[in-house]
């Protein structure tokens, strides 16, 4: 909710000093500049650069009494825009949102809420009430030029997919027939997918609510709200989905899972898709795999210095075990796939057991779990050991018995790679201990455990330099200690001033200031003195101390190095690694 809703306030700068975006001498500058020049006061901190572009539209919301709207994290409602046409959205820079058929209400983002003009324009062309809301004007610009078309195709279809829901007969006849591809419904679901793979999304959330049917979006591992469907097409779009996956259509009360491949601008893509049945009907999920996509190199995932060394130190060693920890969504399978094609030669044999299998390599031998059939990990594990491997890579750690499994393969001369779901480095070997473990068993073969998270990259098109806060610069000293004076010398010596990257927003970043990701890392050799606090079931907190004594950077100290380089923000670094 907007101040405005409590406070009537004078003018902006009165906004902005409140909010602490400016301070009292800023406020004397814009009055003085008034006096001089006869500028408005709008004009005086735009021409200043005092805020943010959208700092200053949000002051602006407050100031007018108006909503704010975000049109990069909102849902638009496809049926809204047939109701303005795209000439009408250009000219007067406006963008229809969203509708409310119960209210008759059109929602709708403007540069100028103040335009009455066009308001009344807008409420006799649609026969609705016009609900105002603010928006910044390179949102409005960008959305109109770029996304307008995308978004009529999928609202035509929307139309002509509620014309044929009305005879629920042909729906039916359609979906038994696999749904010709010229179906409305099929375009609505390609719509959806091309724009999937245009926006790098890895997965695509289709959710039905009360009123209407809600599309997200997982973009660099952000969650975007992008589309809003009339609630009566989600049946016919689940079904869709459902036929291409290979699922029954039929069966709606539990969960299914299935799979199929896309195609779109030479991209091959392989979507795996997940139902599940919820209160206003059944959801889906597609995560996205490109299939043409390269494994990455360790250093392109962000490993680097001592951290690259000591796991490349690890991995070169003919048997033991390395852990890669962190919980869903960090990035650990994509780190270990970089290893296994690093290390599957044609001189050695590499067999693994995935749940899912999610790239295929060659030359590695890939096992896909199938616990209905009885091919679990700790099953697939002992048939591995009479197959003649050099190299075993098991998905996930998840009970005592694989666990036993995995230690006892490196105690018999095997590389053993897996993952496990802890915070940090240092609480695996606890959780190993907690699994049923012997001590001696587990130091004798663990090799190197490694911790990750993955954050945003900020957008080299857009980014700007600012310096740094007192605030930020306590929180980067107190976190990098002694890391941060030598990172400061390094700076000297270079001739440059130590700065933090100010995210802006541009269209190839989709206004968010972020444009890719990368992983921030922590890896903790197993040394002499670490297996002895193991030996002796040490605190993880225990084991982290002693590991960062012997030279680990913890994640949130590679973060704020990555953060003082340029490549991420301090924002980023603390969403993922503050725990």
């Amino acid at each position: 909710m907007n101040d405005s809703a409590s406070k009537i306030y004078k003018n902006l700068r009165e906004i902005l000093l409140k909010k602490g975006l400016i301070d009292q001498k800023k406020v004397e500058e814009i009055e003085l500049r008034q006096l001089k020049t006869g500028e408005t006061e709008e004009e005086v901190i735009k021409v200043l650069r005092l805020v943010s572009d959208i700092d200053f539209v949000k002051a602006k919301a407050d100031f007018l009494r108006v909503p704010f709207v975000d049109l990069e994290t909102i849902g638009f409602s496809p049926e809204a825009l047939t109701l303005v046409p795209e000439s009408v959205a250009r000219k007067y820079k406006i963008v229809p949102y969203n509708l409310d058929t119960k209210n008759k209400i059109l929602s709708v983002a403007m540069v100028n809420p103040l335009d009455l003009e066009t308001i009344e324009f807008l409420e006799k062309k649609t026969n609705l009430k016009i609900g105002v809301a603010i928006a910044l004007e390179k949102q409005i610009v960008s959305f109109v030029k770029e996304k307008y078309i995308r978004e009529k195709n999928i609202t035509s279809e929307v139309t002509r997919a509620l014309d044929e829901r009305k005879d629920e007969e042909k729906i039916m006849k359609l979906a038994e027939e696999k749904v010709a591809v010229e179906a409305p419904v099929a375009k609505i679901v390609t719509t959806i997918l091309e724009y999937a793979v245009k926006s790098r999304a890895s997965d695509v959330h289709i959710e039905p609510q009360e009123d209407s049917v809600r599309i997200r979006y997982r973009i660099d591992g952000i969650l975007q709200e992008k589309y809003l469907l009339p609630r009566n097409v989600h049946d016919a779009v689940v079904s869709r989905i459902k036929i291409l996956a290979g699922l029954k259509i039929d069966e709606k009360r539990i969960p299914q899972d299935g799979r199929f491949f896309f195609t779109t601008d030479g991209n091959d893509v392989d979507l795996r898709i997940s139902t599940l049945p919820t209160t206003y009907g059944e959801k889906v999920v597609m995560r996205l795999l490109k299939k043409s996509q390269k494994v990455p190199t360790l250093p392109d995932l962000g490993l680097r210095g001592l951290a690259l060394k000591n796991l490349m130190d690890a991995i070169q060693r003919p048997h033991g075990i390395i852990i890669i920890c962190g919980p869903t969504g960090s990035g650990k399978t994509t780190t270990l796939y970089s290893i296994l094609d690093i290390v599957a030669t044609t001189k050695v044999n590499v067999v693994t057991v995935e749940d899912p299998v999610e790239y295929q390599m060659k030359g590695v031998n890939q096992v896909q779990v199938n616990v209905q059939a009885g091919l679990t990990f700790a099953s697939a594990l002992r048939s591995f050991l009479r197959q003649d491997p050099n190299i075993i890579m098991v998905g996930e750690i998840r009970d005592s018995e694989t666990a036993d499994l995995a230690i006892n393969a490196a105690l018999t001369g095997h590389l053993v790679f897996s993952t496990l779901h802890t915070n940090d480095a240092s609480g695996v070997p606890p959780r190993l201990l907690d699994m049923g473990a012997e001590p001696f068993l587990l130091v004798s073969s663990l090799n190197c455990v490694v911790g990750q998270r993955v954050l945003r990259k900020v957008c080299k098109d857009c980014v700007t330099e600012m310096e740094i806060p007192p605030d930020k610069l306590e929180e980067l000293k107190k976190t990098l200690g002694p890391i941060y004076g030598m990172i400061e010398d390094k700076f000297k010596k270079e001739g440059k001033k130590m700065m933090l990257p100010k995210i802006v927003g541009c269209e190839k970043c989709n206004n968010t200031g972020y444009l890719g990701r990368i992983a921030i890392y922590e890896v903790m050799p197993v040394t002499e003195k670490l297996s002895k606090l193991i030996v002796s079931k040490a605190s993880a907190s225990d084991i982290q101390k002693l590991a960062m004594e012997e030279g680990m950077l913890s994640m949130k100290q590679d973060g704020y190095v990555k953060v003082l380089e340029g490549v991420t923000s301090m924002d980023e670094v603390i969403r993922v690694a503050q725990y």
